[in-house]
């Protein structure tokens, strides 16, 4: 099957073949707003905009809608009917992400001052500890849509490892491309599923334009890159969260939400999942904020936020929050329209700050967080300090993987409180008794 990245218009001599993915009925320019047949196409031909997927969403009475996605799994399927997935898709194999705990955090909200409710959501539950699995499994299903045999991703490290394990659960060949320097347990983790896994020396931004070559090329015949010509489609898994935090705080939209920036899609599909509970009837239409989350090393979106302006320039990434490290987002000036229109803010915490915040978050709620939960948990302390984010509404923050993969960010400064020799005597000098 020949790989297209920029769509053509349907006309009425083109003979475009039917794919069943439940209520997608098209691809929009986000842009221009011309309308193209699904495909594995990401570009507008018009101008060059980015595609996303345009919906017949159900209508009707919501309270009927809101009980079948009550009695639907316990994972991201339950959402099926507002998703890019066939009807069947939960008979599937799959891995079954989604629906991790949205967790009140009583603890930390007393550590930073907040009093009207502070709640995390922590994707590090998904099935291989972050929310990638999402936005994978909804690839997964354009890719069978569309008939390709191999799944590939550029990634910054737990992008691969989704997409190595939904590859091998669906039967798909994988083969991934990571910048050469990764955390060893995101590239342990990438390579176990028994895929091909390929270092790219160069960062980030440099495996991106890389894998955009590679599906130019007839060597890229049959693969589906999920994060480029299948990145439509991948990037409405991210709605899932949005779906998932309304449900689970009695569906009802917290009044401000804070989200960490990479590309920037997670934060355009959460503020895109908002927008179709509201149009549903399924929530209350009332404001909320959105507020983004970045690294300093890192942080083209913050940079551009702060400056006033309305194009992101890209960056060199020198930060130990590598999941983050997209020196050239492409959901940027979307991130920008979103925190602007919305009331909210794009702003960045310094490395040391990072690693702070994954161990208060650790201390005060029991959950580790890879380097982007630390920028995402800073970077809340730090608005609310600056009086962005107000300590008495309801706040949702995000922690998207695993503390377990990014060991090294912590490991300098955390380790045993003491060695003693193994009798009660040594344990009283040390002090640990009443401690």
């Amino acid at each position: 099957m020949a790989v297209h990245t920029v769509a053509t218009p349907a006309t009425p001599s083109q003979d475009v073949p039917a794919v069943d993915l439940g209520p997608a009925v098209a691809l929009s320019c986000r842009e221009c707003g011309e309308r193209f047949p699904l495909g594995p196409v990401f570009a507008c031909v018009s101008c060059f905009g980015p595609l996303e997927v345009a919906y017949d969403l159900p209508t009707g009475d919501p309270e009927a809608l809101r009980a079948a996605i009550e009695a639907g799994p316990a994972n991201i399927w339950r959402y099926a009917p507002l998703l890019p997935v066939p009807a069947d898709v939960a008979t599937k194999p799959s891995l079954n992400p989604g629906f991790t705990q949205l967790v009140k955090a009583d603890h930390l909200a007393a550590e930073l001052g907040v009093t009207g409710g502070l709640y995390v959501k922590d994707d590090s539950g998904n099935p291989t500890h972050s929310f990638k699995d999402r936005v994978v499994a909804i690839a997964v299903e354009a890719a069978r849509a569309f008939g390709f045999t191999t799944l590939s991703c550029s990634s910054t490290g737990n992008l691969a490892g989704a997409v190595g394990a939904a590859a091998a659960r669906a039967g798909f060949r994988s083969c991934v491309f990571i910048p050469h320097d990764l955390e060893q347990g995101k590239v342990v983790m990438a390579a176990v599923y028994g895929g091909d896994l390929v270092g790219i020396e160069g960062n980030y931004d440099d495996v991106n334009r890389f894998c955009s070559e590679l599906i130019g090329d007839p060597l890229g015949e049959g693969w589906g890159f999920v994060n480029v010509n299948l990145r439509p489609y991948y990037g409405e898994g991210s709605k899932s969260l949005a779906y998932e935090i309304a449900e689970q705080l009695g569906w009802r939209l917290p009044d401000q939400i804070v989200i960490p920036v990479a590309s920037g899609s997670q934060l355009t599909k959460i503020d895109k999942g908002f927008k179709e509970l509201i149009a549903l009837g399924l929530v209350e239409d009332r404001p909320y904020k959105i507020f983004g989350a970045q690294a300093e090393g890192c942080s083209p979106v913050s940079t551009a936020y702060k400056a006033g302006h309305d194009v992101v320039r890209p960056q060199k990434p020198d930060t130990i929050a590598k999941s983050l490290a997209i020196g050239n987002p492409a959901d940027g000036p979307y991130v920008l329209d979103i925190a602007r229109r919305t009331g909210g803010a794009v702003e960045d915490v310094d490395d040391a700050q990072v690693v702070d915040a994954i161990k208060l978050l650790a201390r005060t709620e029991g959950i580790f967080a890879e380097t982007a939960g630390g920028v995402t948990v800073g970077v809340t302390r730090k608005l609310i300090e600056a009086g962005l984010i107000d300590p008495s509404l309801t706040t949702v923050v995000l922690n998207t993987g695993d503390g377990l993969k990014t060991l090294d960010a912590v490991a300098p400064t955390t380790g045993p409180t003491a060695t003693i020799r193994p009798d009660l005597d040594a344990f009283r000098a040390a002090g640990l008794a009443t401690s």
